[in-house]
């Protein structure tokens, strides 16, 4: 069963970036898809972005991918979250998630394991 830890999450000012990090333990991390979701508050969790297990596929979503990028380290047993240009928009609880089938997935549906959040709260 792997087990996955959120950091990074901070307050910042509008316009700055951060970059989220997931690390994984208790499996084989390389074998999982990674994800990211955010949930904002009394706003459903939603779709962030997600890497195949072995980094060659990774998609975005579009209200973020001109801001946003994911990528992973699997020597680290980390998958990063890349956030440029932030906004109030972005301010929610960010999650990080491991799926077993390996493949690059937006529905939570598709993911096995949760982290337990990082908040991220963009001020204006």
């Amino acid at each position: 069963q792997v087990q996955l830890a959120e950091s990074g999450g901070r307050l910042v000012q509008a316009g700055d970036s951060l970059r989220l990090s997931c690390q994984g333990s208790g499996g084989d991390f390389s074998t999982y898809a990674g994800g990211w979701f955010r949930q904002a508050p009394a706003k459903e969790r939603e779709f962030v972005a997600t890497i195949s297990s072995r980094g060659e596929v990774a998609y975005v979503a579009d209200s973020v991918k001109s801001r946003f990028s994911i990528s992973r380290d699997n020597a680290k047993n980390t998958v990063y979250l890349q956030m440029d240009r932030l906004t109030s928009e972005d301010t929610a609880v960010y999650y990080c998630a491991a799926g077993m089938n390996g493949y690059a997935r937006t529905m939570r549906s598709n993911y096995d394991y949760w982290g337990q959040g990082t908040q991220v709260t963009v001020s204006s």
